[in-house]
């Protein structure tokens, strides 16, 4: 059963990760939210759920304006070639729609065999920001947290982050 945003908020609170959510209209890209995220402080984000060709799961929390390479992803990542997830999937193991991927949706990934079924791969320039901001399961409305707090976060999931510079391989 997925988490509620009441359960995704108590989690941040458990963990002492002060938290702010804004409602707004729902919004399923980047370029839709633009007039939202001017009246956020901090990092807006993309989020991607990725499967590669073997099975292996990996969601990724990047800076909304960050060139993702997927072809040049995997190598760097150390896995076969990387295609997005299908929709029953992400249900399945997030918990959440497409439109709604967030890196707070790492609290739905039960362990199977006593490991997580998602890999956590983290924009190094997120942490650039001190604010960083993500929908709280849903995509209508966006919470904003310290970026320290979402590695503390996605830790306290059993997600250690695995931090990837983007820029560098857009530059490659």
């Amino acid at each position: 059963m997925a988490a509620t945003r009441a359960e995704l908020f108590a989690c941040l609170d458990n963990l002492g990760i002060a938290h702010t959510t804004m409602a707004h209209r729902p919004v399923f890209t980047v370029e839709e939210g633009k007039d939202i995220k001017a009246k956020l402080p901090g990092g807006h984000t993309k989020n991607l759920f990725l499967k590669d060709k073997k099975g292996a799961l990996v969601l990724i929390s990047a800076l909304g304006e960050t060139p993702i390479r997927l072809n040049r992803l995997h190598k760097v990542l150390g896995c076969v070639r990387l295609s997005f997830g299908k929709p029953e999937l992400m249900r399945e193991v997030l918990g959440v729609e497409p439109g709604s991927v967030t890196a707070f949706a790492l609290i739905n990934d039960v362990p199977v065999n006593g490991q997580n079924q998602v890999r956590f791969v983290l924009d190094r320039a997120i942490l650039d920001h001190q604010l960083v901001n993500f929908h709280p399961l849903k995509n209508d409305a966006t919470t904003t947290i310290a970026s320290t707090d979402l590695v503390r976060f996605a830790t306290a999931t059993g997600h250690a982050p695995q931090m990837v510079d983007f820029a560098a391989l857009h530059d490659d």
